[in-house]
């Protein structure tokens, strides 16, 4: 009989783009063997393995299976077997992909047009005009162009390039050959390189009317162009920007440039270009030379990253001293209109300081901070320390010039007790002549109200009190003079026949009872006693 089927080994895919090949390798060779792949993806129902579409009763070891593909980022399983006339063999092991993780980058579209000694280069993105895409974002390729001179010992030369952008610096009337590779950074991809294209490069035509050698000099993110010309006739100058995302777009855009501000027809060879910097991307520059009779030059262009070409200028310092302190006050760089130095970066400043001594030689110390006011403690009373500041961008791996060197004498070492003791003298003088007429105040006050509502002595509670000492006080009205009471009895004695009239005495009593004086019961009693004692004296 027949001897069993082997299972399909070495189960593979091959994927570019949305192309997929499924494959794979068997011993047999004998004809008629033939090859069945089924799948189960995404849309498969349950557990259930499909017939790979593409892949059923192939002769070869290989088949390509692109339409049964629609979900890229899903998991698909895969399998192989053999078969014969009346005979199959046992399914191969089972093959697991993600399509975007197996897939690679296809070749880019490549043109070539050669223009006064340079080639300009037009790419096509991977999946360019094509209805199923793997790349869904164009914009997030990078492309790396490879280029040598079409001669014998020629060396490799490459660039990153932008879809739409031109290569200079070649030798004149002289063969090149080109070819571009497609990357995706994010994801660490490397494509398929396209098929090479050559083209020749043609004579280059000197014009004097064009500026050269453009350079931006940047300095605290303020801007100048600067371009050279050997042009001796009347000319002026227009400059003009760009938007450098722009190029990296796929379409044409050198109707896309703009003027800058301030720059047009202007006959210097600079011209300050700060105003079209408001983002933290690139730009590039050009300058468009006019001379007599209607005739202009464009130059060559110049790329121009903001926060990499701009340098960073000294910050300023100013010192302050306080005993043994030294107190360091630093302006960022760019002065009072230097905000977009402190927008563009993340500063920090490194600090040297020393004792400016003639006697020794003292060494110089650093100090590193982030923040714009920085002490240095512990220093020498009396003496002369100098300092200088340096700004600098650990992200951009900038650093300024250090600032003019200034310096400052710190106090001496008893000044500051000194002032501590003069300053407690003062206080306390301070709080003696405010408190000794406040407790003087309270204390009169304190009196008043002790004599007129709590008096030492009291006053008599009937005219029997009278008797005692007197109640006096400054505060309290003074008390009546006491009045000797008399009340008179009229009476009339008889004695041996002679009859006495005390008239003048009931005069003196009714003038008593006039005057509204004392008068009861215990004074109608003494009345009587004094009548009686009176007539004894008579008799």
């Amino acid at each position: 009989g027949q001897e069993p089927l082997q299972s399909p080994q070495d189960i593979r895919v091959h994927v570019v783009n949305t192309n997929f090949t499924l494959g794979w390798s068997h011993p047999g060779k004998e004809p008629g063997l033939r090859f069945s792949a089924e799948y189960r993806g995404p849309d498969s129902r349950g557990a259930e393995w499909e017939a790979l579409p593409g892949c059923r009763n192939v002769s070869g070891t290989a088949c390509d299976f692109s339409v049964a593909i629609r979900e890229y980022y899903d998991i698909h399983y895969l399998r192989v077997r053999a078969q014969r006339a009346g005979q199959v063999s046992p399914w191969s092991r089972v093959l697991e992909m993600v399509p975007v993780h197996e897939a690679q980058i296809g070749p880019p579209g490549l043109e070539l047009q050669s223009t006064n000694g340079d080639i300009k280069i037009k790419i096509s993105p991977p999946e360019a005009n094509q209805g199923r895409r793997m790349w869904l974002d164009d914009l997030s390729f990078k492309y790396n162009l490879v280029f040598w001179e079409d001669s014998a010992n020629s060396q490799l030369r490459s660039q990153t390039v932008f879809p739409i952008d031109t290569i200079g610096g070649l030798e004149a009337e002289t063969p090149y050959c080109f070819r571009v590779q497609a990357t995706l950074p994010t994801e660490a991809k490397q494509g398929l390189f396209s098929a090479v294209r050559c083209a020749r490069t043609t004579r280059r035509v000197k014009e004097l009317l064009c500026p050269t050698n453009l350079r931006v000099l940047g300095l605290n993110m303020e801007f100048h162009l600067h371009w050279d010309s050997e042009y001796t006739q009347p000319v002026s100058y227009s400059v003009q920007y760009l938007m450098g995302y722009l190029k990296r777009l796929n379409e044409d855009y050198s109707g896309k440039w703009l003027g800058v501000p301030g720059c047009g027809n202007v006959t210097a060879r600079s011209c300050r270009v700060s105003s079209v910097f408001t983002t933290t991307g690139f730009y590039y520059l050009r300058v468009r030379a006019r001379g007599e009779g209607g005739r202009s030059c464009l130059s060559g262009e110049v790329k121009v990253e903001p926060l990499k070409t701009n340098e960073i200028g000294p910050p300023g310092v100013k010192l302050d001293v306080s005993d043994t302190l030294l107190h360091i006050q630093i302006s960022p760089p760019g002065g009072p209109e230097g905000e977009r130095m402190r927008d563009s970066y993340v500063l920090s400043y490194r600090v040297l300081y020393w004792k400016n001594s003639s006697n020794e030689e003292e060494d110089t110390k650093v100090k590193e901070t982030k923040q714009t006011v920085a002490t240095i403690p512990d220093l020498a009373p009396q003496s002369w320390y100098c300092v200088r500041v340096q700004a600098f961008s650990e992200s951009y791996n900038k650093s300024s010039a250090y600032s003019r060197e200034q310096c400052a004498q710190t106090a001496g070492g008893k000044t500051f007790p000194l002032i501590i003791l003069a300053t407690f003298v003062v206080a306390l003088a301070v709080v003696l002549l405010v408190a000794l007429p406040l407790v003087f105040v309270l204390y009169q006050a304190y009196s008043k109200i002790k004599y007129v509502f709590f008096p030492s002595c009291q006053p008599p509670l009937n005219i029997e009190g009278f008797g005692g000492e007197l109640c006096t006080s400054p505060y309290l009205s003074a008390p009546e003079e006491p009045v000797e009471n008399c009340s008179v009895i009229e009476s009339m004695i008889m004695h041996e026949g002679n009859q006495i009239d005390f008239k003048d005495y009931k005069h003196s009593k009714q003038s008593s009872r006039d005057s509204g004086n004392y008068s009861n019961e215990d004074n109608t009693s003494g009345s009587k006693g004094s009548a009686e004692a009176l007539e004894k004296e008579v008799m």
